[in-house]
């Protein structure tokens, strides 16, 4: 399997595991506070990343790696807390789509700047997924338009920020970058939740924000290595088909149905993944 190939296949991996991840935080912050489930998963992903880093011995990272990563993760908790308020308010119509498309683009245009552009089949493929991603999040939900849209905007910045950053941050680690990001965004909850007086998720709810957190965990990792073994913009384009999985899960398991356009973007996916990956 060549490189581009192996990366198209990390990256894809990740959006199937985060799409996972934000059904499970979807629900969770639908039935408890946003900021309660929140802090359950990011201290379910914590425990996970740290565990992973200790079982596989891995290097600990310089003091410029860790910056990096704390930065990262200041900005993906924003972005992730954003996002649980847009999905929790129901108007998931808004915010899926226009966050993963910030998010996707924001790497893409760094990218395109600090190591060029990549091949033109890719850039349509690029093209191609980005519609795929606006179709697939597409429901029939009504909209409250500037609120969400302020939601998107600040969750899709703050995932592409967090993209950007944290693959500054792991050159030549996977796990500690991540446990670093993550260590400092538990503070930032913790403070938010206290501050709001804010009830962490009941026993019922409980086992859904720990499994969202395993998720998000593993979609990090994935995406990690996919930076790794490709380009930064080929495995945040492929990550971000991560709506794709949460329709699906929606479709499987609350019978939500899908939409004529989300079956469109399903196979607009399809293409923009088999042009990305040649």
């Amino acid at each position: 399997m060549n490189g581009v190939l192996f990366a198209s296949v990390l990256g894809l991996t990740s959006a199937l595991v985060w799409g996972a991840g934000d059904f499970l935080g979807g629900l969770s912050s639908r039935r408890a506070s946003v900021l309660g489930a929140l802090l359950v998963n990011e201290a379910s992903g914590l425990a996970v990343l740290l565990t992973c880093a200790i079982l596989f011995q891995e290097p600990f990272p310089s003091n410029v790696q860790i910056g990096w990563s704390i930065a990262a993760g200041i900005v993906g908790v924003i972005g992730l807390g954003a996002l649980y308020a847009g999905l929790a308010s129901a108007r998931a119509s808004i915010v899926a789509p226009v966050s993963a498309v910030v998010a996707a683009l924001l790497p893409a245009v760094y990218s395109a700047f600090t190591i060029g552009l990549p091949a033109s089949h890719q850039q349509s493929g690029f093209l191609l997924a980005l519609a795929a991603i606006v179709l697939v999040s597409y429901s029939n939900q009504g909209v409250g338009e500037l609120r969400a849209l302020g939601l998107a905007l600040c969750a899709g910045i703050g995932f592409g920020l967090f993209f950007i950053f944290i693959h500054q941050g792991s050159a030549g680690s996977t796990f500690y970058p991540l446990v670093f990001s993550r260590g400092v965004s538990i503070p930032i909850v913790l403070g938010a939740l206290l501050w709001r007086r804010a009830p962490l998720p009941s026993k019922p709810v409980l086992p859904l924000a720990l499994a969202s957190g395993v998720f998000d965990a593993g979609g990090n990792i994935f995406f990690l290595l996919a930076t790794q073994f490709g380009r930064l913009d080929v495995a945040t384009i492929l990550s971000s088909l991560y709506p794709a999985s949460t329709v699906i899960l929606s479709r499987i398991f609350l019978h939500e149905k899908i939409s004529r356009l989300q079956q469109l973007g399903v196979v607009l996916a399809l293409a923009a993944i088999a042009l990305i990956a040649l």
